[in-house]
């Protein structure tokens, strides 16, 4: 069961970020992530009420409660750097860079929860690094002098590393704990760290400048990432994180696919190999 909930996390998540690009041609990343979060926690409360598990918020242990909110800040600067990277670049070159936190997720799960590294995940893990690595193309065009240069890579390879933060915090944080509740708390403090970025940043007056349209998308990728956290962290709640992980991040394919049909964007043959090699690395993982 844990392994269809990985399969649709990813898929939700591809959604996601293709929604996402769509709603922040105008608007600024960061309100937009504050925005999408109030969604988000409206999603995930719904579904704590629905399974019933509130209650369970009164048996959460101290240790729980670190983790829950370490994973949830992680999160919250994952998604801050994510979008930023989303505005600044193309979603074919950025989302196989944030994916790559796949790489780094193994190796914390197998120093931290003591996961085995086989031969196999070993392969897997040079397949996925060489991949990314074809993936990579400097952004060729450029619409203002702020988004020219490379700031794009830098804001990706830092959300590909606290995602694999996220990863194995949220795995430890919600030992023993319903999924759905351990999605709802770190959520809540996703959101405060949202919004003090924006008021931090003087955002918080761009609010009403945001175009209807894309207020819309932006609401519509809170609701994809509702649905992909609840499936993900239920599978990483009974699966290995260095399954469960990889397999989410196969929504590079659903987010590759959109991205063509939406913004046409292309691959080369050099990024399409990459893909090929990221794709391959990730099946690899389920042996």
């Amino acid at each position: 069961m844990w392994i269809l909930l990985a399969f649709a996390s990813a898929l939700f998540a591809g959604l996601t970020s293709i929604l996402a690009k769509c709603g922040i041609r105008k608007t600024d990343s960061n309100v937009a992530t504050a925005i999408r979060t109030i969604v988000v926690l409206i999603f995930s409360w719904i579904m704590v009420f629905v399974v019933g598990a509130q209650e369970g918020i009164a048996q959460v242990s101290g240790k729980t409660w670190v983790f829950l909110i370490l994973s949830g800040i992680a999160t919250g600067a994952s998604w801050l750097c994510y979008f930023r990277a989303l505005q600044l670049g193309d979603i074919n070159k950025v989302v196989p860079i944030d994916k790559s936190s796949t790489i780094l997720t193994i190796l914390l799960a197998f120093l931290f929860l003591h996961e085995q590294v086989t031969l196999l995940k070993g392969i897997s893990v040079v397949l996925i690094g060489v991949g990314t690595f074809l993936m990579i193309q400097k952004k060729e065009s450029t619409q203002t002098g702020e988004k020219s240069g490379k700031s794009w890579l830098l804001y990706a390879c830092l959300s590909a590393i606290f995602a694999s933060l996220t990863s194995i915090l949220g795995k430890i944080g919600i030992e023993g704990l319903n999924s759905n509740l351990g999605t709802a708390v770190r959520t809540a403090v996703v959101l405060v760290m949202a919004w003090v970025v924006v008021f931090a940043t003087k955002k918080q007056n761009t609010i009403r400048e945001i175009p209807g349209k894309e207020f819309l998308f932006i609401c519509l990728s809170g609701l994809a990432t509702g649905a992909s956290w609840l499936c993900y962290y239920k599978a990483l709640q009974d699966g290995p994180a260095s399954v469960v992980v990889p397999i989410d991040k196969l929504s590079i394919l659903v987010t590759i696919a959109f991205s063509f049909v939406v913004f046409h964007e292309r691959l080369t043959k050099k990024a399409g190999l990459g893909l090929v090699l990221i794709v391959g690395g990730t099946l690899l993982m389920l042996f």
